[in-house]
């Protein structure tokens, strides 16, 4: 039998839970806590097995309670559930000694699974919760490799920006129109693309342009 306590002050999440509780045998509601206070009250008494706590009591913070419960109850697995989802309560509860951390909007209807999961030694969290760890930890992209155009073809590169055609970059450049198109030639294969308008794409994007020819 799995003994739960819930710390958490909306009453119509408390009768959600309740109610999901009426559908199973291996889950127990050993406990009910509405405030910070209450809730290190019932860690003088029996342990639980889970503990489901919000962070926003009226009279403090869950990630208080996620504290002691850890050190109170050192085989209770604690989950919190709540409306929060930003990364310094997420790593705070973590910190603390939660191990799932569910967003109540996606954990009405399958609560008591979860509970089971957590006992079980899992570690349920809300696939967005999720997402943002991944993101805070996956490696940092690596930074574009460096384009190595000469003066010439950084001229060439701007008149193109501006939409010269090539007998006018000739003119402007005083060279011969097929000089022009040798220096296109270099450009597009330093910025790796096969088209006018992708060679000014990437022009922006790297940033090869001075403040004056972006547009």
């Amino acid at each position: 039998m799995i003994g739960l306590v819930v710390v958490e002050d909306d009453p119509l999440f408390r009768q959600s839970v309740r109610d999901a509780l009426q559908q199973c045998d291996d889950v127990v509601l050993r406990a009910e806590a509405v405030t910070l206070s209450e809730g290190l009250a019932l860690l003088a008494g029996e342990p639980a097995q889970v503990l489901l706590v919000d962070l926003g009591l009226p009279d403090g913070s869950g990630i208080d309670l996620i504290r002691a419960a850890h050190q109170a109850w050192p085989g209770c697995a604690i989950m919190v559930a709540t409306l929060f989802g930003d990364e310094e309560r997420v790593f705070a509860s973590l910190e603390a000694g939660a191990t799932g951390y569910l967003l109540k909007d996606a954990l009405a209807t399958g609560i008591v699974s979860e509970i089971r999961n957590l006992h079980a030694g899992g570690s349920p969290i809300s696939p967005l919760i999720a997402r943002r760890l991944l993101r805070y930890f996956s490696p940092p992209a690596p930074p574009a490799p460096a384009i190595d155009l000469s003066s010439r073809e950084l001229q060439v590169l701007e008149h193109i920006t501006r939409g010269y055609s090539m007998a006018e970059i000739a003119e402007q450049l005083q060279v011969s129109p097929w000089t022009v198109q040798t220096y296109v030639r270099r450009v597009y294969e330093k910025l790796g693309v096969r088209s006018k308008s992708a060679a000014v794409d990437a022009a922006h994007r790297l940033g090869l342009l001075g403040p004056g020819e972006r547009r």
